[in-house]
């Protein structure tokens, strides 16, 4: 039946039927609603439309008419109307092209400026027309309100489903809905073991790489889901160990709205979904599972994951510990202008502040040599820790022992999994025909590689040493004598070149939370090492500078050595005055040496008053030359005894040999001068003669 508003100029140009539905459920349960759409073909041709000249698009099967953004089917209609090759849009209901206001008016001005018709069910429309216009936007506004209304109805049942914990989402590997709806575990008990395992080794290593690389090394595979939501074993990833240990269902925890839809910064590109931080997450209800954790323990597992990674500038992490040198790595910030500080190695593990200068291309803030900074936070570190050694190293222990006995019997559990494949596979390859040599053949294959799997297993389960008891691990009073006697050797343990550095720096992060930096004006650098609680502990930590000058009390320093100068003191007993009163040398911790009392001398122009012999010693002491000439002996035979061992005499560091100045010593050489003796022992404080 033709309509009064079809006009010659119409039939000249295409007719479009527009087909759409909104989601890809309903493309294929919904088989009438399609049906009804294509049919529209026949009523193009009865409003007097020739069938070559009738054209149909489908590109947005599967796609909501909320927008336009990804709907390339709708873009190709409104395209073809521009350039007036569109007569007529023909489809099931307006709801059809747009749900929005705002890509509906669009199209109808364009069909308006050329002179492009709309017909649904109900009839013909032209949208270049007052009544027209006025219509179809009523039903595009109406469709657009039916759209928001079916939309917060199905989002209130939702919610309302989801606060009660009821709302069945898909749910991870160890977890299964009964016909009744009731979540249990996984009655797979290798499946349960290896989940714990997962929890238990992350909560020894603190790292989801460490925990990958373990499991990986004994052969120990993880449970997953595949594509269609059957359970399967495969190699463990780094992805798939952080997806078990981040997922709340595993805390017992029902949780809604973990992630929120992320607006693009490009135009045109789909929205993405972004996580939400664990206090953003819209619905959350403890104790809903059956939970192989509880919910302390995955809160703090989320918190080491997140300050594991290294994004520093963006949310404030510190990094897994790493096998570098430098202790302070990731946790180390700049007491200037509060970045984070990098380490270098290059010439010398240094901290660097280089944030303005990457950024903003200004000077680098600070950098300084990092061994006396290391030092420092170090002892500060074992001080506080000692009360707490005894403690730490029987949780220490028993947790080790724990983790091992949980790796040896998940391998025991995958091993008699293997078996059992290997024992199913045996059984098939018995039941089939062997005239039927292809599925024979095919059989006996899997049966060989499962026995091939189990022999593997086997071998590595025997290469794992039987774990110890834990009930061994109870102190008795014997042990608990021996572990207090142990007390204080942290620090020895500490610094034993078997412990890395990763076990250094994950231990110092146990206590401490970051270290701020700032190197001051001259030779004294401060530090504040911020506790776990918030307790704070400084300290100035002395550094090694290149001159006088750069010293606290360099010029203070200075003029005290050139006074002693005067007066006539020599260079090593100027240092050991300087030592006494506090001062040190630019590129010493504690003392002041000779040469930096020498260096200030000739830089002031003062030259040693008297010269004085190679050694000095004390008056009740001799050295060989003046020994020889007390005695009226050669000096070089005391050398030549000295060198053959018949007269022991101790080196001073000094490579002086000094004598007591006292008659048993005159008389035991005199003896061994005369030949009476054969030897003369003088390392004591008596000497000792061997005679013939």
């Amino acid at each position: 039946m033709k309509s009064e508003l079809v006009k010659p100029t119409h039939l000249t140009r295409k007719a479009v039927v527009y087909v759409r539905q909104s989601t890809p459920h309903q493309v294929v349960s919904n088989q009438e609603s399609l049906r009804l759409q294509y049919a529209l073909r026949q009523r193009a041709h009865e409003l007097g439309w020739h069938e070559a000249d009738i054209d149909v698009i489908d590109a947005d099967l599967g796609l909501s008419g909320a927008s336009a953004a990804v709907r390339s089917g709708f873009k190709e209609l409104v395209g073809r109307v521009s350039l007036s090759e569109v007569g007529l849009i023909l489809s099931i209901d307006v709801t059809r092209l747009a749900r929005n206001c705002s890509d509906w008016y669009p199209l109808l001005d364009i069909c308006g400026l050329r002179g492009c018709l709309i017909a649904d069910r109900d009839g013909v429309y032209d949208p270049g027309s007052a009544n027209g216009r006025l219509l179809l936007g009523l039903k595009g506004t109406i469709s657009e309100l039916e759209l928001h209304t079916i939309r917060s109805r199905l989002t209130a049942g939702l919610l309302a489903k989801a606060e009660r914990g009821e709302l069945a989402l898909t749910l991870p590997i160890g977890l299964l809905r009964d016909p009744s709806g009731i979540v249990v575990k996984d009655p797979d008990l290798a499946v349960q073991e290896r989940l714990e395992l997962v929890f238990e080794m992350f909560l020894k290593f603190g790292a989801v790489a460490k925990v990958m690389r373990v499991l990986n090394e004994r052969g120990l595979d993880l449970p997953r889901r595949d594509h269609h939501g059957d359970p399967r074993w495969a190699r463990a990833t780094v992805a798939s160990v952080a997806s078990i240990l981040k997922n709340p269902a595993y805390a017992g925890a029902f949780v809604y709205g973990r992630t929120r839809m992320h607006t693009p910064v490009r135009e045109g590109a789909a929205k993405a979904k972004a996580r939400r931080p664990i206090d953003e997450w819209r619905i959350v209800v403890k104790d809903r599972y059956p939970a192989y954790i509880d919910w302390p323990t995955y809160e703090k597992i989320c918190a080491t994951i997140k300050d594991n990674r290294a994004e520093y500038m963006r949310i404030k992490t510190r990094g897994a510990p790493r096998d570098g040198e430098l202790l302070l790595h990731g946790i180390a910030w700049c007491g200037r202008c509060g970045h984070k500080m990098f380490v270098r190695y290059k010439g010398g593990g240094q901290y660097v502040c280089n944030h303005l200068r990457s950024n903003e291309g200004l000077p680098t803030c600070q950098e300084m040599r990092a061994a006396r900074i290391d030092k420092a936070v170090a002892d500060a570190f074992l001080t506080a820790l000692a009360p707490a050694e005894l403690d730490a190293l029987s949780r220490a222990r028993r947790t080790q022992l724990q983790v091992d006995a949980a790796l040896r019997a998940s391998a025991e559990r995958q091993l008699e999994r293997k078996r059992y494949t290997a024992a199913l596979a045996e059984r098939q390859f018995n039941r089939v025909d062997p005239d039927n040599r292809l599925v024979a053949a095919e059989l006996e294959r899997r049966w060989e590689a499962a026995l091939t799997e189990v022999r593997a297993a086997e071998e590595a389960l025997v290469q794992q040493a039987p774990p110890q008891s834990i009930a061994q691990m109870g102190l008795d009073k014997d042990m608990q004598g021996k572990v207090i006697r142990l007390a204080g050797r942290l620090p020895q343990i500490w610094g034993d070149a078997t412990t890395t550095a990763a076990q250094r720096k994950a231990l110092l992060r146990c206590l401490v939370d970051k270290v701020v930096l700032d190197r001051g004006e001259h030779d004294v650098a401060s530090v504040r090492i911020v506790w776990r609680g918030g307790a704070m502990t400084e300290l100035a930590v002395q550094r090694r500078v290149n001159a006088v000058a750069k010293l606290a009390r360099g010029e203070e320093m200075r003029d005290r050595a050139l006074t002693l100068a005067r007066a006539g003191m020599y260079d090593d007993q100027i240092a050991a005055v300087l030592t006494s009163e506090g001062h040190r040398s630019p590129n010493s911790e504690s003392e002041v040496l000779p040469i930096t009392v020498q260096r200030i001398r000739h830089a002031a122009g003062m030259q040693v008053n008297a010269p004085r012999t190679r050694w000095s010693h004390g008056a009740h002491v001799l050295t060989a030359p003046e020994m020889a000439v007390k005695l009226s002996i050669p000096v070089n035979w005391l050398y030549v005894q000295i060198r053959k061992g018949r007269l022991l005499v101790d080196r001073q560091p000094s490579g002086a040999y000094l004598f007591s100045d006292n008659t048993d010593v005159h008389d035991g050489i005199q003896s061994l001068r005369t030949h009476k003796i054969d030897r003369l022992d003088l390392r004591i404080c008596q000497p000792h003669q061997e005679g013939h």
